[in-house]
């Protein structure tokens, strides 16, 4: 397998752009009469964190990262086409905005996803994520499921 290239870049990414209108192409199956709901959350316009995922300069993959608070990202908008799935490409994206939020100073990373998605529920616990009661928008909507993880720094101590 080719190695992975992550690049760090913005929502006017055209490659992340193109990657979100595939993603928007699942949900909207995936979500039924739900998708105008969660859409009015997905707007792209103005995030400034995106990861997108390269294997021989074609896009595999994304993800983004926007203020929720001030201690607090939200991850948005991760996503992988079907037939670059089981590769690792969603870990290694979620893993560099991770570190992208750490380097910034925040404490957290929080998300939502659909019921009806079940590999990113199983991606998201398998990266050390959480179930948490549904915040902000989400409170009350049954077909939603709520994640954090708190963003450890790696600081060593030298010990006199």
């Amino acid at each position: 397998m080719s190695t992975l290239v992550l690049k760090r870049t913005t929502s006017n990414d055209l490659d992340f752009k193109a990657l979100v209108v595939e993603l928007d192409k699942d949900l909207k199956i995936r979500d039924g009469e739900e998708h105008s709901f969660y859409a009015q959350f997905n707007g792209i316009d103005t995030i400034n964190h995106v990861v997108v995922g390269y294997i021989n300069q074609l896009p595999v993959g994304c993800g983004a990262v926007k203020e929720y608070n001030a201690e607090t990202m939200e991850v948005k908008r991760m996503f992988v086409p079907l037939f670059q799935r089981g590769k690792g490409i969603a870990s290694q994206v979620l893993v560099e905005l991770e570190a992208w939020c750490k380097e910034l100073g925040y404490k957290e990373c929080v998300l939502e996803t659909g019921l009806k998605q079940p590999e990113a529920i199983a991606l998201y616990k398998r990266n050390g994520y959480h179930i948490i009661p549904n915040y902000g928008q989400y409170v009350g909507v049954e077909n939603s499921i709520c994640f954090n993880k708190l963003l450890t720094l790696n600081v060593f101590f030298n010990r006199l």
